[in-house]
């Protein structure tokens, strides 16, 4: 049995009247487990044959799915591949939200907050290889850990950042098409899964956040491009987090609207009778948001609200788009040419966009057409690999962007060699010489250099798995 603070007890039997026994029943229910499958690596069929798992729909996320038992599938070979994301059923209604309101082919879009990058990867699905992603994380550990998902699982089109909203608002004033902001939040709705977040909560901490998430919105605004789209959300149940920041947004920017998010079977919405004395919502504008309940769901508790800016779009400004810093002078661009002849296919690379820190060479996405000097940058999109000795030895990263069909060589991986693959050791199979795409079930797992009868593994060391 899990012991609720008293005070946010009391708030939510006032909140929910009769829902509320209803409520307190759903902490004694397992927690769910959520799967969302990648189609940047892996379609959705492909997915369903090869994982033996039964998996029920989400029913608000086409590539959503709760998974049964108690399996750890995190050590999955298929999990390692980036062919799905590990990801609370719940939290993957923003970014479907969005994407049943606009088309995100081709589009910029801004995750804010975007660690450990649930959303970020999600996003990524329903953009394919098109557009631009900026992922950015404020905390920088955490930067890490979402730029190693966005390896994972195989994103080309992202960059990740390590900025303050303000420095994001500075240096994209309206740029993005659409901005997602998953706000940090008390973290209510996660009391089933999270026991910290138990241990953290105070009414006080409740008033810190929607203080800061205020701020938050105060910068996030200005880079949403005239005609842009901005998703709030939060893992919390306390209306000062939601529905008081929505009416608080509306007063100070009034040419934004709330689109009507999805309001899939039991989903709530936003309530106008939760709002403190002095917040008025005249239209009734909150009854588009939604509100996602444990008792009423297979997850855990979120809010959503999708705003739409009304304002027009400006004339384009020419002659804006500025080269990338640092891109490859013409030896270190030959010998990365070399290398895409001689092993991949049908895999293109702008001179333009690339980017050299130090002996790493990046590919900048096409869209991105802004300076990246002064921003704290951890992934200038793909990692292509390094110049060593006058050589180019591609990196993890590459590997996990390539289908199969995109490398000359490539070896298919069964279940217990691709343990042992990811474990370190040497595979033997027969190949050509030369750099292999080591894949699992199709799908991209890793380096491995071919020479003379012997498979050199290439998969990082940080990453390799013990028994």
């Amino acid at each position: 049995m899990i012991n609720l603070p008293v005070e946010f007890e009391n708030r939510m039997k006032e909140m929910l009247k009769d829902d509320f026994e209803q409520f307190m029943a759903s902490y004694d229910e397992k927690k769910k487990t959520g799967i969302r499958i990648n189609t940047v690596k892996i379609s959705k069929d492909d997915f369903i044959k090869t994982f033996p798992v039964n998996l029920s729909p989400v029913p608000w996320c086409d590539t959503g799915f709760v998974a049964s038992g108690d399996e750890k599938y995190g050590r999955d070979a298929l999990h390692d591949a980036g062919a799905f994301y590990m990801q609370e059923p719940s939290a993957m209604g923003p970014v479907a939200a969005i994407a049943d309101i606009t088309d995100l082919t081709g589009k910029k879009v801004l995750d804010l907050c975007a660690a450990p990058g649930g959303k970020s990867t999600e996003l990524a699905s329903y953009m394919g290889d098109t557009g631009l992603l900026v992922s950015n994380e404020i905390n920088k550990d955490r930067s890490s850990i979402l730029s190693s998902n966005i390896e994972r699982c195989g994103i080309r089109n992202c960059v990740v950042l390590n900025e303050t909203p303000e420095n994001i608002a500075e240096r994209f004033e309206e740029f993005f098409d659409v901005v997602v902001v998953d706000a940090p939040c008390s973290g209510e709705g996660m009391f089933r899964k999270d026991e910290t977040a138990i241990k953290e909560w105070s009414m006080e901490n409740v008033t810190m956040c929607a203080k800061r998430q205020e701020d938050i919105l105060k910068e996030a605004v200005k880079t949403v491009a005239p005609g842009g789209y901005l998703v709030y959300s939060t893992c919390t149940f306390a209306p000062a987090e939601d529905e008081e920041q929505i009416i608080k947004f509306l007063s100070d920017n009034p040419d934004f609207e709330v689109m009507s998010v999805p309001l899939f079977r039991f989903f709530d919405f936003g309530h106008k009778e939760w709002l403190s004395n002095g917040l008025s919502d005249e239209e009734d504008v909150l009854k588009k948001c939604a509100r996602l309940w444990p008792h009423k769901i297979d997850g855990e508790g979120h809010f959503i609200c999708v705003l739409h800016n009304t304002s027009l779009h400006k004339e384009n400004e020419k002659g804006k788009k500025k080269k990338a810093e640092g891109s490859a002078d013409r030896k270190t661009f030959s010998l990365i040419e070399t290398f895409v002849k001689d092993n991949l296919n049908g895999f293109e690379i702008n001179k333009e966009c690339t980017v050299c820190f130090k002996d790493s060479v990046y590919l900048l996405p096409e869209a991105f057409d802004k300076t990246l000097k002064g921003l704290k940058v951890v992934r200038a999109g793909i990692n292509l690999g390094e110049i060593k000795k006058d050589r180019f030895e591609p990196s993890h990263s590459l590997a996990m962007v390539l289908s199969k069909e995109e490398a000359k060589r490539s070896i298919e991986l069964d279940e217990d060699e691709a343990l042992k693959f990811r474990h370190g050791e040497e595979i033997k199979k027969d190949c050509e010489n030369g750099w292999t795409l080591v894949c699992f079930k199709g799908v991209s797992l890793g380096w491995c250099k071919a020479t003379g009868g012997n498979l050199k593994n290439h998969y990082p060391k940080g990453l390799r798995i013990k028994y």
